[in-house]
């Protein structure tokens, strides 16, 4: 079952580890960009929005560690540290300079999955409900007394449109594909129409986005939807 898409970096001049590592992803349904040197590498870190970046040490023009510095000075992408490098001391030295985790050729894709879920997780808790109580920006959500609120004006909501809502802020800048929302929201044995998720945010866009000049709900093509504000 794939709970979210994840845009991937992977910075890694060797081909054939590459595209075992973009196939395994992409196998997952994740997209994954390959930069093939590090200068580039940098810059696409730099200049785009990435869900994880899996990061090579050895590289021509400009090595991981340096990427890494850079990086972590002006984001808080996770990073993932790929490497020959089994040394205790060059663990500890990526970590430091702001690697999130470190992996040593050659390694499993399952290991790499499971590092990749890790990181995200640390990096990306789950949301905290207080007492039920779930934000994004001006959009406030009760689970407990079935309510919500947009600059305190209430929002009437169908059942399914709240859960649908509620999922959306569980998992807020997260891309969720149409097959997850199906199963989580309308349920695994749920045989109704194939078009319900667009149908039912379409109602959501009305009553939240139309109605008060936002827009927070957005169209992934060809894979989902996220909930996004644009300022």
């Amino acid at each position: 079952m794939q709970e979210t898409i994840l845009k991937v970096l992977l910075v890694e001049d060797d081909r054939a580890i590459a595209k075992v590592i973009a196939l395994e992803l992409e196998h997952h349904g994740h997209s994954v960009v390959l930069a093939a040197e590090g200068r580039m590498g940098l810059d696409m870190a730099l200049t785009q929005e990435w869900d994880v970046i899996l990061l090579d040490l050895m590289l021509p023009f400009l090595n991981g560690y340096e990427i890494c510095k850079q990086i972590r000075a002006r984001k808080d992408t996770p990073i993932l540290l790929l490497t020959a490098k089994d040394e205790v001391q060059d663990k500890v030295f990526g970590l430091d300079i702001g690697a999130d985790d470190y992996l040593t050729k050659p390694f499993a894709m399952d290991e790499l999955m499971a590092r990749i879920r890790a990181v995200l997780r640390r990096k990306n808790p789950p949301v905290k409900k207080n007492l039920g109580q779930l934000t994004f920006r001006e959009l406030e959500l009760d689970t407990q007394a079935y309510q919500v609120y947009f600059r305190g004006e209430e929002i009437s909501l169908t059942k399914k449109e709240f859960e649908l809502l509620t999922m959306f802020l569980e998992h807020p800048n997260r891309v969720l594909s149409r097959e997850h929302i199906l199963e989580n929201v309308w349920g695994f044995d749920f045989y109704g129409e194939s078009n319900a998720v667009d149908v039912y945010v379409r109602f959501l866009r009305g009553k939240i986005d139309e109605r008060f000049g936002v827009h927070y709900f957005h169209t992934v093509r060809g894979v989902g939807y996220v909930l996004r504000a644009e300022d």
